[in-house]
């Protein structure tokens, strides 16, 4: 087993696609969608247009809370990165902190924020 270490994202994005609510066989409910960011970033000193797509997954009681969500809202997210399956090494973004930013184009900003526990 590996050691454990470091493998913590947190990214403002937005959400570009939502997948339906399902559940296991077990009936653990799970939320997946896709999240787009764009940004400014600094590198070497100079300036960069930075822009990612990524797909997210919330578990139990975070997944209820992502499919109450649209695409196109604004959210802050926490998690951790895994590989899709043992199949396809591609990284997916599990999610264990989501807040919904709305508003933010006057100076306010509404927080709705939820936590795994």
């Amino acid at each position: 087993m590996a050691d454990s270490g470091i493998n913590q994202l947190h990214l403002d994005a937005r959400i570009a696609e939502l997948q339906p609510l399902r559940r296991t066989p077990a009936g653990v409910p799970i939320a997946a969608c896709g999240l787009a960011h764009e940004s400014k970033q600094i590198e070497a000193g100079l300036p960069r247009d930075v822009s990612v797509e990524l797909q997210a997954v919330a578990v139990g009681d975070l997944a209820g809370v992502l499919a109450s969500a649209s695409p196109g809202m604004r959210i802050r997210v926490a998690g951790f990165l895994a590989a899709k399956s043992l199949r396809s090494r591609n990284p997916v973004l599990h999610l264990s902190k989501i807040e919904f930013l709305e508003g933010n184009e006057n100076g306010f900003q509404q927080e709705v924020c939820k936590e795994k526990g």
